[in-house]
């Protein structure tokens, strides 16, 4: 039988390039995003292009059920997650007080509250197997404040610290944590987190989804706790530990702000 890989955010950008890594690779997908519609014309290519099985599961994990109803539903259809794979996220821009506080809510749902529970939910299947793996998608993000992002940015160094914490709790156990943190991405991202003239996409190199998509994948698969995509990206993260932390929040926010 095929192992399983359930991705968040699969309806475009970087998760539907990790829906087809994993497909290509062998495995069974569970595409998880709010778009139904979207999610079953996936599920026919991948079906078609790779002879897997895709499951589609039509949630909004900002919801206060999301999570739960995602696990309730892979196990009413007997289905064992191998993989997990969180990647879907939110961000927006501007000055925080400014901004709208709902979205800023959605923000900490979808990228803190949605993410953890999900681990919790399949955690102890994977440990009592004595085998899984745990992708989480942060971001270079999580490596220093995020002033006109403040919110995105300490949920992404939320995740860091969390992958960081699990990957020592389960040792031993089998099962296996990576966070991925890229640099900006070519996907929409950029539009829904209503970006604008930012800087950000202009300043820094903007990756390929499919590139970043394999070097998690292979940095998951050889079960390393840490990735960061981009020889630039690791020295800025390098950087960091020795710059102070006035002038990095100063960096940032030139390199963000309307240009």
């Amino acid at each position: 039988m095929n192992k399983t890989a359930l991705i968040t955010g699969a309806s475009g950008g970087l998760g539907l390039s990790f829906v087809n890594i994993f497909a290509k690779d062998g495995y069974d997908v569970v595409l998880v995003a709010r778009n139904g519609a979207r999610l079953e014309e996936i599920k026919t290519e991948i079906e078609k292009k790779y002879g897997v099985n895709a499951t589609v599961i039509a949630k909004d994990l900002c919801s206060a059920d999301g999570a739960k109803e995602v696990f309730t539903e892979t196990q009413t259809k007997g289905i064992t997650v191998d993989v997990l794979v969180n990647n879907a996220g939110l961000g927006d821009f501007g000055e925080f007080w400014k901004n709208d506080f709902s979205r800023q809510e959605r923000i900490v749902d979808l990228n803190c509250t949605a993410l953890i529970e999900l681990c919790h939910l399949y955690l102890p299947q994977m440990v009592k197997n004595g085998s899984g793996k745990i992708l989480n998608v942060a971001s270079i993000a999580a490596f220093q404040p995020g002033p006109l992002m403040s919110v995105y940015y300490a949920s992404k160094s939320f995740v860091l610290s969390f992958s960081q914490a699990l990957t020592r709790e389960l040792k031993g156990t089998g099962v296996k944590v990576t966070c991925l943190c890229p640099g900006p991405i070519r996907t929409n991202f950029d539009v829904a987190a209503n970006f604008g003239e930012s800087g950000l996409f202009k300043n820094l190199k903007v990756w390929d989804p499919d590139v970043v998509a394999e070097f998690g994948y292979k940095n998951m698969k050889k079960g390393r706790s840490l990735c960061v995509c981009g020889g630039f990206n690791r020295l800025i993260v390098f950087a960091n530990r020795f710059a102070p932390r006035a002038l990095v929040r100063e960096m940032v926010y030139h390199l963000q702000k309307v240009q």
